[in-house]
């Protein structure tokens, strides 16, 4: 039984008849639908003000951190950052491109003109051909070395190798297997006679003994040893020993029936019976509770997010029929034709004034810079007379100074071109 009307929201969440649900409902029982209702009214109204407040703090904080601490936390991050390369960065890229890598393409060249340069050359003017001369000359002197080698010791070597070590190698190895004939004869047989004298020193008396006292006399004490202590360690467990544990056992037993029996009766069942009829009872109660608290809490925290919602949108309107309509209505009708009238009547014509004023001073301004620039030079040729012209090549000391005829672009109907030009001049 449920005593609330489901939104449509949650309706529609749920699955169609067809459809198993993965998460069926448990069974509520009738204390979940007795409190569910009080605890949802009374959080409900507890929550809406928090709600509310929550909703206006939110809305605070998004604007402080949009449009204050944001923008504050990009100009201290944009300076901080400059500082860094000031600091960290920009002498370090200074000093390597400006010094360390001036000074170090100084020291390659240097190292280059100093060092290589003059190894290079001395590599290739003096070593190789002094390592050349060297190498034929080692060269002719291993050669000759090695027919000397060749002539004067290994070819007499080999031929007393061939005729005379051969033939004495032999005889000596015949005379050494005879050697080793007799030897290997006079050693077996001495071989013999000393293995007996081994055995009969070292051997047959400790076998002997072994054999003829040690066993008998082992066999006597280990009889000895099963009458007068195994026997009767054996009797003493089975008669004495068996019959007195199996006593003790079924005592311990016993009493332990008895105490486990009192420890149940008296601990145990009192505190299962607690558990099982009061305390796990309570718990569920508590959990049923706690659940439509939560469930609460969290239906109230929605509904009151809609409330809040609702009325931040009417003080929105309000605000905005308020503040906002009248302001624009008055941009709109009022300030908007002031503004154009004013820059059409007042404006344009005070600009274009101004731009007329600007005209006619700029050219008073030229027309008195020509004058004083006339003025100047009549008086420069007054004091230091015309400047001579230049005598053009050819001329003599009496002849007149043509004067240079202005180039102009010639009267004909039609347009020059460059092709047209080149061809007038080939045919002139």
């Amino acid at each position: 039984m449920d005593l609330e009307k489901r939104p449509p929201h949650e309706a529609a969440q749920q699955p169609p008849p067809g459809q198993a649900d993965r998460h069926p409902p448990q069974a509520e029982g009738c204390l979940a639908v007795a409190i569910r209702l009080p605890v949802r009214i009374v959080v409900l109204v507890l929550v809406v003000p928090v709600r509310l407040v929550w909703d206006a703090l939110t809305v605070c904080g998004r604007f402080l951190y949009y449009r204050g601490v944001r923008p504050v936390g990009r100009a201290i991050g944009a300076v901080l950052t400059w500082l860094f390369k000031a600091v960290f960065v920009w002498p370090w890229v200074g000093l390597w491109r400006y010094v360390v890598v001036p000074v170090g393409a100084g020291l390659a060249w240097l190292g280059r003109v100093l060092v290589v340069t003059p190894v290079v050359w001395f590599y290739r003017a003096v070593l190789t051909p002094l390592g050349h001369g060297i190498a034929w000359l080692a060269l002719g002197v291993g050669a000759g070395c090695a027919w000397l080698w060749r002539h004067l010791v290994a070819i007499p070597a080999a031929w007393f190798y061939a005729r005379v070590l051969t033939p004495v190698g032999h005889g000596i190895a015949w005379l050494a297997r005879v050697i080793g004939s007799g030897a290997a004869a006079a050693g077996r047989g001495i071989g013999a006679v000393l293995t007996w004298l081994f055995k009969a020193v070292f051997v047959w008396p400790w076998v002997g003994l072994w054999r003829y006292v040690v066993v008998p006399v082992g066999a006597g004490l280990a009889w000895l040893g099963r009458v007068l202590i195994v026997i009767p360690a054996v009797w003493l467990y089975r008669a004495v020993l068996t019959p007195l544990g199996h006593g003790i056992a079924w005592l311990a037993r016993g009493i332990w029936t008895v105490v486990s029996a009192l420890f149940r009766w008296i601990f145990v069942a009192p505190v299962v019976a607690l558990w099982r009829w009061v305390l796990a009872p309570l718990g569920r109660a508590v959990a049923v509770v706690a659940r439509e608290i939560g469930d609460a809490l969290g239906h109230a925290w929605r509904v009151a997010g809609h409330i809040s919602l609702v009325i931040g949108r009417f003080l929105a309107k309000l605000l905005r029929w308020i503040f906002v309509e009248p302001v624009r209505w008055v941009y709109r009708t009022v300030l908007t034709p002031v503004g154009h009238v004013v820059r059409d009547a007042v404006w344009r014509p005070a600009a274009r004034a101004v731009k007329e004023v600007r005209r006619a001073t700029r050219q008073a301004l030229t027309s008195a810079r020509e004058s004083v620039r006339q003025a100047r030079a009549d008086v420069r040729r007054m004091l230091f007379g015309a400047p001579r012209q230049p005598v053009p090549v050819g001329a003599g000391p009496g002849e007149a100074v043509p004067v240079p005829v202005a180039r102009r672009e010639p009267d004909a109907p039609g347009t020059r071109t460059l092709g047209s030009s080149t061809t007038a001049l080939t045919k002139d």
